[in-house]
Formats: structure tokens, C-alpha cells, sequence
């Protein structure tokens, strides 16, 4: 069985400027490249699970987001650490768009992205991690059976009393040099 490092995209991979739709509001955080890198290179798949309600709002369509992604993995390929699995949910209960207004089971904190993912690479849950910046990431990751749980971002404050057990960083690359310093 294999292990996967799972990522949520806006505010851990790049800078959350609010429905990022397009290749111009899109901006990789310093020092994802090189974490993504260490993380494969200690034998991780990279796999990406996100929620974008801004197509179910309307913001953008499921085009823009697979530019956005093509755009993203273009640049991280340049490091070698591109995503092996890109999983999205469009969806949101009070969408604007009716095509999308439903009660899915992939959007987190519901598991469903995790649960793919698990069955598509043959992982071992307990042996992946999970990178979000709100607690609802930990909470799907850990309602699949991830235990080692990693909160980022500016919200650390707000968002760590609402998930038991998160390691709490402001940057990925500052979780990810632990981790392999803890792997040596």
C-alpha cells in the first residue's frame, strides 16, 4: 500500500484572494515548490483536494479551474513537484447555479475526495498527511483515517480550537522541513 501527502489548494499551495478563477489571481506561496519536492522525495503522492464553490456561485467555470490547474501543475512541474491526483468539488447546498446545489459527499469536511483518492492509488490512510488551512480540511482528512494533521496559514488562531490533533505552522514549507528532519 502506498502513502499520500493531501493538500487543500487556496491559502496552502497558493494565496487566497477569494475564488482564485483565473490564471491572473493565482500566486504559489513561497516555498511550495521545494516543500512538494521534499514530500515526494521521501516517497509521498501529492494529492490535491479542493473545494470550489465559486463555480456553484458562478465566479468562474469548471474550465477556468482546470486552466488554473493546468497553469499551476505547468509551474510545479519545473520543480518537479507536480500533483500526482487532482480531486475538486464544484458543489455547494446553496449554490446560485442549480446544476451544482446539492449535498454531496465529496465536499469537505465530507471525505469523499479522500475516499477516491484511497481506492485510485491504493493508500494506506494511516500512513498520510494532510495540509489545510481551515479545520474543515483536517476534519474530512481525519474522518478518512489520516491522523498526522498539519494546519496552515493565517487563520491558525481562529481555526485550531475547532480540530484535536493538528500541528499547527504558518507556512508548508516550514511543516514539511520537520517532517523531514524527523525522517532522517
Amino acid at each position: 500500500m502506498n502513502k499520500a501527502a493531501f493538500f487543500d489548494r487556496d491559502g496552502v499551495i497558493n494565496i487566497d484572494y477569494g475564488f482564485v478563477g483565473q490564471i491572473e489571481n493565482y500566486d504559489i506561496i513561497d516555498g511550495v515548490p521545494q516543500a512538494l519536492k521534499m514530500l515526494k522525495d521521501l516517497g509521498y503522492y501529492l494529492v490535491l483536494v479542493t473545494n470550489q464553490s465559486g463555480i456553484a456561485r458562478g465566479k468562474y467555470t469548471e474550465s477556468d479551474f482546470l486552466k488554473v490547474t493546468s497553469f499551476m501543475q505547468a509551474n510545479l512541474s519545473l520543480s518537479d513537484a507536480c500533483f500526482d491526483k487532482v480531486y475538486f468539488c464544484p458543489h455547494h447546498p446553496n449554490a446560485d447555479l442549480p446544476q451544482y446545489r446539492c449535498e454531496c459527499d465529496c465536499r469537505k469536511p465530507k471525505s469523499g475526495m479522500f475516499l477516491k483518492a484511497q481506492k485510485e492509488l491504493n493508500l494506506d490512510m494511516s500512513k498520510c498527511l494532510m495540509f489545510g488551512d481551515h479545520a474543515s480540511d483536517l476534519i474530512a482528512a481525519k474522518n478518512a483515517g489520516i491522523s498526522e494533521l498539519y494546519l496552515l496559514g493565517t487563520h491558525l488562531k481562529e481555526e485550531s480550537p475547532k480540530i484535536d490533533g493538528a500541528k499547527c505552522f504558518f507556512t508548508l514549507i516550514e511543516s514539511v522541513k520537520k517532517i523531514k528532519n524527523e525522517n532522517k
